[in-house]
């Protein structure tokens, strides 16, 4: 590509971000939008996040932006960023940087103002982009945006020392392969793949997160069967296999086929194999939130004989939609049923039945779910209904009780 200018979109004239942007000294060439926006920008993606670089050091930034009266939170300040609040949202301001050590988890940095230096310790060429926030004018120093027009996922110089700065790289590379590109860069497949074991002294924590980005992007399948194919699981999920690969597709045709929109926690799901403990071990071993270790759980779970809506009323409507396109059988039919619909709630309660003649406790309590589940039975049946039925229960357990 030649000499380009990011287009002009909404995002450029969010509330605050112009006078930012000249409180920073874009006008003299001292601030530039880096990274995702972009790129997004660039390839007509949404952006949702707004980085500036900047060559002002992390305290002048913060000097910059009270005396501007612009709220700043010094976030990572000992890596240059300060968050620059705005009435539009936040924005992250960074010092240029290069590195002076890595492990492979964490960096120790030295502020610069050398534009290029900065653009040589980030990952990819297509993240590796800036733009004049003022003139839209966007200088590249690494063949980004080739690169970018034509979907090439490609790291910036050796991938081997990229990887072995930052060993995350190694998942980011097929996330944004995944989400961004046409076709692997044989360079940073073969490193990936020499590389892989690099992924056991990441947090857990890391490796979730950039694994649950990879799942929804948009050639998930595909690239986590070339993950399997090439061992990138192994060191650290060894339970993802060609078999999971294979459920994953599955399930994204289920996906595309009901118009259910991905999930990255019911995509994680399929990966796993369907046994006893895997599902619980696994949301363990990411660290993921107590939600989603729950959700992942059910995912793995049998639908039961039930019926859709009785399933959705028990364990929720997104859990029992994970549950159907998990299945084996049709579920076009449930998941239509499931789609939109809100559980109701059982238009009585445990003192309608001791109102009845039941004792307080564990009668009550048994007699609670048997109505519950014949009102579940005959689909949600009105208030009338309810009651009926719990006069039925009711009559019968004192019958028993004599």
């Amino acid at each position: 590509m030649d000499r380009m200018t990011l287009p002009d979109v909404e995002w450029r004239h969010r509330a605050g971000l112009v006078r930012l942007a000249e409180v920073l000294g874009a006008r003299e060439g001292t601030a530039r939008f880096v990274g995702g926006a972009v790129r997004d920008t660039l390839l007509g993606v949404a952006v949702s996040d707004i980085d500036i670089a900047t060559r002002h050091a992390p305290e002048q930034v913060l000097e910059l932006l009270r005396a501007a009266e612009i709220r700043a939170v010094p976030t990572g300040i000992e890596h240059g960023t300060v968050t620059a609040v705005l009435e539009s949202g936040p924005v992250e301001v960074t010092t240029l940087r290069r590195d002076v050590s890595t492990d492979g988890r964490r960096a120790t940095v030295a502020f610069t103002d050398d534009w290029r230096e900065d653009a040589a310790r980030r990952d990819f060429t297509m993240n590796a982009l800036y733009a004049d926030p003022l003139s839209g004018e966007i200088f590249d120093y690494f063949g980004g945006l080739a690169d970018l027009g034509r979907r090439h996922v490609r790291f910036i110089g050796d991938p081997y020392r990229r990887i072995a700065e930052d060993h995350l790289r190694i998942l980011r590379f097929f996330r944004f392969l995944a989400r961004f590109g046409d076709t692997p860069d044989p360079e940073g497949i073969e490193a990936c793949t020499a590389r892989a074991k690099d992924l056991m002294a990441l947090s857990r924590e890391r490796i979730a997160d950039e694994l649950l980005k990879l799942l929804v992007a948009r050639d998930a399948v595909a690239v986590v069967k070339l993950m399997v194919e090439r061992g990138i699981f192994e060191p650290v999920l060894p339970e993802i296999t060609a078999e999971g690969a294979a459920r994953l597709e599955a399930l994204a045709a289920r996906e595309a086929g009901t118009g259910t929109p991905p999930h990255a926690i019911r995509r994680l799901a399929a990966v796993l194999p369907l046994e006893p403990g895997v599902a619980e071990s696994v949301g363990a071993r990411l660290k993921l939130s107590n939600a989603q270790r729950k959700r992942l759980e059910s995912a793995t779970q049998p639908v039961g004989s039930e019926g859709a809506r009785a399933l959705g009323y028990r364990i929720g409507v997104e859990q029992a939609i994970d549950r159907y396109l998990l299945s084996a059988g049709p579920v076009e039919a449930a998941v239509a049923e499931l789609t939109g619909w809100r559980p109701p709630a059982l238009p009585l309660s445990g003192g309608a039945l001791v109102a009845r003649g039941l004792s307080k406790g564990p009668e009550v309590a048994r007699a609670l779910r048997q109505v519950e589940d014949r009102w579940l039975a005959e689909g949600f049946p009105d208030a009338a209904r309810a009651e009926a039925i719990a006069d039925e229960v009711v009559a019968q357990a004192l019958r028993s009780a004599r």
